[in-house]
């Protein structure tokens, strides 16, 4: 019972803790199941990210479910979504609440500018993150970099860069060019 209080516990934190959705929650999530933790490694971590991106909802409810799952099965799996989602759920029941309140209110908006800030940072620190462990291969940054001026200069969905940059990594490391 101790184990699964534990692991309610770290999700409940980096879900209270969190704001941004779930790439800025991804630096906090690696601080604590990969460090804190050692619930899984690096590698394993990048693997949860990885699949949690390709099941619908949210990054970080997906990747608290698999993380649970993997751990304790599916009660692990139950206790850290539960963990993930509940301070969510209650700031906003708080939010609804008194929302017409603190509307106006200067200091709640400044707030809010404040965290929207900070945002973007705590992205880009996941971004580096994640990228430690890529393969160092030169084929690597040309996806990398192929993907980025694609996304940024075309109007193409993300979900074909993914699937093109999937089928290319099938045939080029599939070959067993680069290990």
């Amino acid at each position: 019972m101790g184990k699964l209080f534990n692991m309610f516990w770290s999700f409940f934190k980096i879900g209270a803790f969190t704001f941004g959705g779930g790439y800025a929650m991804v630096p906090l999530i690696e601080e604590e199941i990969v460090e804190k933790q050692k619930w899984v490694s690096k590698e394993e971590f990048v693997d949860i990210i990885v699949l949690s991106q390709s099941f619908p909802g949210a990054l970080a409810v997906n990747c608290s479910t698999m993380v649970g799952y993997k751990i304790y099965g599916i009660a692990g799996a139950i206790v850290t979504l539960l963990g993930a989602i509940l301070p969510s759920f209650i700031i906003m029941l708080i939010v609804a609440m008194y929302l017409m309140k603190f509307r106006n209110n200067v200091y709640v908006n400044a707030a809010f500018k404040g965290i929207n800030s900070a945002v973007p940072i705590m992205v880009l620190v996941a971004i580096v993150s994640l990228s430690k462990s890529l393969s160092k291969g030169t084929m690597t940054f040309i996806i990398m970099a192929l993907s980025l001026v694609v996304l940024l200069f075309f109007d193409i969905n993300p979900i074909w860069v993914i699937i093109v940059s999937a089928l290319f990594g099938v045939l080029y490391y599939g070959r067993g060019e680069e290990k």
